[in-house]
């Protein structure tokens, strides 16, 4: 088995978790925040759905430094947008996923901000922790805004208090 092979399911696994939170997200809380300091539901909700595609870069690209790009944030409209979005970079990032050689794991990744290194490893730590771990964690701050909100919170790993067997 393939390193590309032994992700695919986990990549598949963490887009459907993501799927099903997005699928939650209420257009009409889009500024809410829990704290001060927190990103506004919108945000997080449209941060989350972009950091999906942020797999295609590490698979595609040996470096990113933030201050050069061209990314322009999407606004946040609603679910279905939210959604069509994922589906679309999801896509895009399995293909490049399936046909990523294992010594294509084992080359440098970097990103930086101004040529100050953020992060600079292997590529598969870096699709591990900066792209996959980076989801997930952004993906369990959107279930709490969904708490806070009496939205109910799917299943990912298995029950919530709201689903009691995921799906």
């Amino acid at each position: 088995m393939t390193i590309s092979e032994a992700l695919l399911s986990e990549f598949e696994m963490e887009m459907a978790n993501t799927r099903r939170t997005l699928e939650r997200v209420p257009a009409d809380k889009a500024d809410y925040r829990p704290h001060e300091k927190s990103m506004p539901l919108g945000k997080l909700a449209t941060h989350v759905t972009e950091l999906a595609g942020f797999g295609l870069t590490v698979l595609t690209t040996p470096e990113l430094d933030f201050a050069t790009g061209t990314y322009k944030p999407m606004g946040f409209e609603s679910a279905a947008q939210l959604l069509k979005a994922l589906d679309e970079l999801a896509a895009k990032v399995r293909a490049v996923l399936a046909n990523t050689t294992d010594d294509a794991w084992q080359q440098n990744w970097k990103l930086s901000f101004q040529g100050k290194t953020i992060f600079e490893g292997n590529r598969f730590l870096a699709y591990r922790a900066m792209f996959l771990n980076h989801l997930v964690h952004h993906r369990a701050q959107l279930g709490v805004y969904l708490r806070l909100n009496g939205i109910p919170v799917p299943g990912t790993y298995g029950p919530s208090a709201d689903e009691p067997f995921a799906g």
